[in-house]
């Protein structure tokens, strides 16, 4: 599975009293934001940071005249900066993201009662889009899995205004199901423009795409069994399916 690429907008929270060793201090000035300091083995001090939307960690020796960047491992292979880049920065950088697509404007695909919740970023013109929802019928339809479908366009020039020709339908949760069903060959009630309402939520969607650095539909997102966001962009093979949605 792909690794999940965020846009961290997490702010800085190191205490502005503690004084940085040089060697931190140097680093910094190479484009890296320091987040926090923390007790490493060894007798090292460690600092999280983050670098172009990616966490690094940074570990200075006893004496704090060097600095080394880059993964620590204990005995056993255990990559002991990555545990901590996912606790202190992506994990609360998927949750906001998370609680961001859940305010955002969805179709609901399934029971509102469904314990698993995905979602999907999905244009009308997708193929995958298509396959996808084929894929995911045994889990909706028997009430494990909801999904919440946020439209985009940017497959063709015609997607905004067919996506908007859904949303506006008088039942969109119908319209979207049977349109996905049929193939995309259901006959919809396309307008010449797309409304500023609409186009905002296109916007919306599409900026929250964005920020979670997906570039392809289906773009799919779940949080797993430690409630950590994952993704998903393409469509799924058979391992991936299993992950996000469980036993059928």
């Amino acid at each position: 599975m792909r690794k999940l690429a965020l846009l961290l907008t997490l702010a800085p929270f190191l205490a502005t009293a503690e004084e940085l060793p040089a060697p931190v201090k140097a680093i910094e000035k190479q484009g890296i934001t320091i987040i926090k300091s923390f007790d490493a083995p060894g007798g090292m001090k460690g600092y999280l940071g983050k670098y172009q939307d990616m966490g690094v960690t940074i570990y200075v020796t006893p004496d704090g005249k060097h600095a080394i960047s880059g993964y620590m491992y204990d005995d056993k292979g255990t990559n002991l900066s990555e545990q901590l880049i996912q606790q202190d920065i992506y994990a609360p950088a998927g949750r906001e993201l998370w609680q961001k697509m859940e305010k955002a404007s969805w179709i609901l695909d399934g029971k509102e009662s469904a314990p698993r919740v995905i979602y999907v970023f999905a244009d009308p013109f997708c193929p995958y889009c298509k396959q996808f929802w084929q894929q995911a019928r045994p889990w909706v339809e028997s009430g494990k899995v909801q999904l919440r479908t946020l439209m985009v366009g940017v497959i063709k020039p015609e997607s905004p205004a067919t996506a908007a020709a859904i949303m506006t339908s008088k039942d969109p949760a119908k319209t979207w199901h049977d349109y996905e069903q049929s193939g995309g060959k259901l006959k919809l009630d396309v307008p010449t423009s797309v409304a500023p309402t609409q186009m905002q939520i296109l916007n919306d969607n599409q900026k929250i795409m964005d920020e979670l650095g997906a570039n392809a539909t289906p773009a799919i997102y779940y949080l797993n069994e430690h409630n950590t966001l994952q993704q998903v962009v393409g469509l799924p093979d058979a391992e991936n399916l299993k992950a996000m949605m469980g036993e059928k």
